[in-house]
């Protein structure tokens, strides 16, 4: 129970940090480069604050898998946010979730890991409410550009996943790795240009990098390794779920059939692998 409640917890983070993406970019105006470098530095800022009040050895910075989940988390941060650019919300985390999938379960394979069938069958049932959701009505054309966005952020966080799996330091590990990817991000804003920065749009920045991609990653670090890899993906697959929900309950968005068969399937899904693990 206390694992199911921290996977809960930082899978409701992830979705409210999606949503917040949305607010300050899509409503209030803020270019996507802008917000993402703010969203960093607000998480590196709560992160090292928690780190240095701790009564701990201060974490490794420069280590080679802190450098490299940097660096992935940079590449995820940049394209995620450019994708938005052109893409619909629905087919950008159809996308995003898609490629996830396909990475974990084929690195899993790589390694030589036992998946059991149930999972498989899981994970299907989960992808096929994930695409009940998201997947766009009438004649859609995809962007290229967004799409290609899209597919490297998907890569970028399979592979910060996957890293955060041997990290015996969740918070020390996510704290480093905000503090590396911060330069990074801030010069693909430089290079961009700095656009407008209303101030609603400047808070919703700070909150969505100090509480939920901060503390979100540093709780997902934390779960990582008491999770199979494969698990790890599926459970993700309820993050559109989470924050479509969320967006019937606190922005007024409609309670469809479809949401309502989307979420019984991506739900059951996840449910079937963990019975496979058990």
């Amino acid at each position: 129970m206390r694992l199911f409640a921290l996977v809960a917890l930082t899978m409701c983070a992830f979705a409210a940090n999606s949503i917040l993406n949305r607010i300050g970019v899509a409503l209030q105006g803020m270019d996507p480069m802008d917000f993402a470098t703010i969203r960093t530095g607000a998480g590196a800022a709560m992160l090292w604050v928690l780190v240095i009040a701790r009564k701990a050895p201060r974490p490794k910075v420069f280590t080679t898998r802190r450098c490299a989940g940097a660096l992935a988390l940079a590449i995820y941060m940049i394209g995620f946010s450019w994708a938005y650019i052109t893409l619909d919300a629905g087919l950008g985390a159809l996308i995003l979730f898609g490629v996830l999938q396909i990475v974990v379960f084929g690195w899993a394979a790589i390694e030589g890991s036992t998946i059991p069938l149930l999972r498989w069958v899981g994970a299907a049932i989960a992808l096929t409410g994930l695409c009940v959701l998201l997947w766009p009505g009438g004649d859609v054309t995809v962007p290229i550009g967004g799409a290609i966005s899209m597919v490297t952020a998907g890569i970028a966080w399979a592979a910060y996943t996957l890293l955060g799996r041997a990290e015996a330091d969740p918070l020390g590990a996510t704290a480093s790795n905000f503090l590396l990817c911060l330069p990074l991000v801030a010069m693909v804003m430089l290079g961009t240009g700095i656009g407008d920065m209303p101030a609603p749009a400047i808070l919703t920045a700070v909150v969505a990098g100090a509480i939920t991609s901060g503390l979100g990653y540093a709780l997902w670090y934390r779960a990582l390794p008491e999770l199979p890899t494969t698990v790890a993906g599926i459970a993700q697959l309820s993050v559109p779920v989470i924050a479509v929900t969320a967006g019937v309950l606190f922005l007024g968005e409609p309670l469809t059939h479809r949401l309502i068969a989307a979420g019984a399937l991506v739900l059951g899904g996840i449910a079937v692998s963990l019975i496979a693990r058990r």
